[in-house]
């Protein structure tokens, strides 16, 4: 993807951390497949060609509705701890050394999955992970927005009476127009969640303006922001942004891929970066986006001329924002920083 081989190697060679990346939505094309032929109800392609053509979408409700049908296939405590696994995989060969992993409690309660039995996955998963690929795996538990007051009630319940061991933060996804009645449960949901010890991660500025914004900032106490793009149409916003240096994870090729921006040469990167605020990058949902997180890396660099302090800026970020131990923090930015001056 960049001609330069030397800062290809760099992009790579960066301690990278992943926090906006969704459970389900990292799913490899090949294990979405085996998941399809296992459960051919669930009416998503069984073959690589069809698999593509239905991850092509046509708008973020399109995409909500793909992403449901496959979220459905995972029925199996087995199936979770599987995608804990790959991902740690997948993220090992890019140079990554930790990730904060969005799941979502609400759609294995759908499918008759018993909470203990999927934090046992989570656990089990969590272990391996550093042993097996040496990627430090974190949860956040994400309420899917859509379903309401029920959806919130189940995944504060999972949250609170049988969370996994490396959970450290409360969510809030799905569409975010459907959001508004629901606005008190959800807030009630995150206050107990933060009264609990968990950090506040929700979304907010993906799909809506920047109202939704002040919401998960002022109403749920955001500590880190999932997108927050559509803040620059708000000058206060931004600033309050700004003074408080408050994270935004920010996804460029998934608003592309879901429509909210036309083009990659057209996200607002460069100018969430003039104006001041603390952005991450993520990957959101790669094999559902054709891409990893090293390749959001690649992608920012062709299209907007970013070099080596620039990318290493977005990594700093990355552990900066995270809530890995302090003293991972340090070693963490210690290398990124010897890396950064070899150039």
């Amino acid at each position: 993807m960049i001609p330069d081989a030397s800062l290809d190697a760099f992009i790579v060679a960066l301690p990278k951390v992943e926090l906006h990346v969704h459970l389900i939505g990292s799913a490899s094309v090949a294990t979405v497949l085996e998941l399809a032929r296992r459960h051919p109800d669930g009416g998503v392609p069984t073959n690589e060609e069809e698999l593509r053509a239905f991850y092509a979408f046509t708008d973020f409700r399109h995409f909500a509705r793909v992403y449901a049908a496959v979220n459905a296939l995972v029925r199996e405590p087995e199936d979770v701890a599987a995608l804990v696994l790959g991902l740690a995989r997948d993220l090992s060969e890019q140079g990554a050394r930790y990730a904060e992993l969005q799941v979502t409690p609400y759609a294995h309660h759908q499918v008759g999955m018993p909470m203990r039995e999927v934090t046992e996955a989570l656990d089990g998963a969590a272990r391996r992970a550093p042993v097996e690929y040496g990627v430090e795996m974190a949860y956040i538990f994400d309420i899917p927005g859509e379903y309401g007051v029920e959806a919130a009630e189940v995944t504060l319940a999972h949250a609170l009476e049988e969370p996994p061991a490396a959970l450290v933060g409360f969510g809030l996804g799905g569409i975010e127009q459907e959001r508004p009645p629901y606005r008190d449960a959800f807030r009630d949901a995150f206050a107990a969640a933060r009264a609990a010890g968990l950090h506040s991660v929700p979304h907010g500025g993906e799909m809506t303006g920047p109202e939704t914004i002040w919401e998960v900032v002022d109403g749920l106490g955001a500590e880190r922001v999932g997108h927050g793009i559509s803040c620059l149409q708000d000058d206060r916003l931004v600033a309050r942004l700004r003074e408080r240096q408050l994270p935004l994870d920010v996804c460029p090729t998934s608003n592309v891929r879901t429509g909210q921006v036309a083009r990659i040469e057209d996200h607002p990167l460069p100018r969430l970066l003039e104006e001041g605020l603390f952005v991450t990058l993520g990957s959101d949902d790669p094999p559902m986006f054709a891409t990893t997180l090293a390749d959001e890396y690649r992608t920012v660099a062709r299209a907007f001329g970013f070099g080596r302090e620039e990318l290493a800026s977005f990594a700093r970020n990355g552990v900066t924002a995270s809530y890995l131990a302090a003293d991972r923090k340090r070693a963490l930015l210690a290398e990124i920083d010897a890396l950064a001056a070899t150039g």
